[in-house]
């Protein structure tokens, strides 16, 4: 099947979306990835920011003024001409493990979770750890990973009360999607768990520890091995 036609969309005065899709895919999303990595190596003087099936490219309007056309329309014809050249290939994504204590004070909503997927505790644990996972893209906070691959029994619906703040590294559910806070925050997804690793530091290079694309298996570890890794973090 032939790939939907890229959408463009104005929705700034410096920037411009482009839609590849609707719905949240994972082939949809290695297209995204694709379509960035070529704008990129032919288009470097602009800003891309990926999602799940979109990309949002921030520009100076001046420097694309053209007296026939718009700054988003001259841009629009040179994006189409970038992405007409063969795409550049995905380079193979980097595997990242990430260490998570699930239930008990780490995750407070893992058994309301497996009450209403009605399954046992620790299977709900098992389904979460076993699935590989990859980023989709990172947004709503800094560092931030939308996660592709939850498998699809353990779908939940957010949180009717979401809380005020929910524990840096927490692991949650919302909807088809896995993800982790990288800081406290507000939140009203499920959290199972929690990783004691640092997702984000505004002082390290890069600030962020996962990057779109990254492929992310999760580990389950006990109260032990939390606190033993959370200690080596503040160091």
């Amino acid at each position: 099947m032939e790939p939907a036609p890229i959408q463009f969309e104005p929705i700034a005065e410096d920037a411009l979306l482009l839609r590849f899709g609707e719905r949240i895919d994972v082939t949809l999303n290695e297209r995204v990835r694709a379509a960035v990595i070529t704008l990129q190596r032919q288009l470097p003087q602009l800003e891309y920011v990926p999602a799940y099936a979109s990309v949002l490219v921030r520009f100076d309007p001046l420097a694309w003024h053209n007296a026939n056309v718009s700054p988003h329309q001259a841009l629009e014809r040179q994006v189409r001409i970038a992405l007409g050249h063969d795409e550049a290939p995905v380079h193979a994504s980097r595997e990242q493990e990430i260490p998570v204590c699930y239930g008990g004070v780490h995750g407070p909503d893992l058994a309301g979770v497996a009450q209403h997927l009605h399954l046992p505790i620790d299977d709900v644990i098992a389904r979460h750890a076993d699935a590989d996972y990859h980023v989709a893209m990172l947004g709503f906070a800094p560092g931030f990973p939308y996660l592709l691959g939850l498998d699809p029994t353990l779908a939940m619906p957010r949180r009717d009360d979401p809380r005020q703040r929910v524990p840096a590294g927490s692991v949650g559910i919302g909807g088809l999607q896995t993800g982790i806070y990288p800081d406290p925050l507000p939140g009203g997804w499920q959290l199972i768990g929690r990783t004691p690793l640092r997702l984000f530091d505004v002082n390290a290079t890069p600030p962020s520890l996962l990057a779109t694309g990254d492929r992310v298996r999760f580990r389950a570890i006990d109260d032990d091995e939390f606190r033993h890794l959370e200690a080596e973090q503040h160091r």
